[in-house]
């Protein structure tokens, strides 16, 4: 490996399947491009490598198409939200409001 290499990991994962790649890419890629350079789209049907949100070690990145990598980082493809946390959280409240008012009616 010269100096205009660096090496990154890509993950992804599923409820019931994770995997993890060693990449070799050119000095200057930026997040997006290790992400698609990975291929992770063919070992998940369905993944769109294009438009998924990407972090690097847990962080989440704003500007995946602008953020160039350094050696030794490990780029994560997230998978998009099904329910707005927000949302689920008001919906608890509620629910659990509502229990107590009709415990405290009996």
């Amino acid at each position: 490996m010269d100096s205009q290499t660096i090496v990154v990991e890509v993950v992804y994962a599923l409820p019931d399947k994770q995997k993890l790649l060693k990449l070799s890419v050119p000095s200057g890629t930026t997040v997006r491009q290790a992400a698609l350079l990975s291929g992770m789209d063919g070992h998940f049907p369905g993944l769109d490598l294009q438009g998924s949100p990407l972090g690097i070690f847990g962080k989440a990145v704003a500007k995946p198409d602008e953020r160039v990598l350094q050696d030794g980082e490990r780029v994560e493809i997230y998978r998009p939200l099904i329910a707005d946390p927000k949302e689920v959280r008001k919906q608890r409240a509620a629910k659990a409001a509502q229990a107590k008012a009709e415990s405290a009616q009996e």
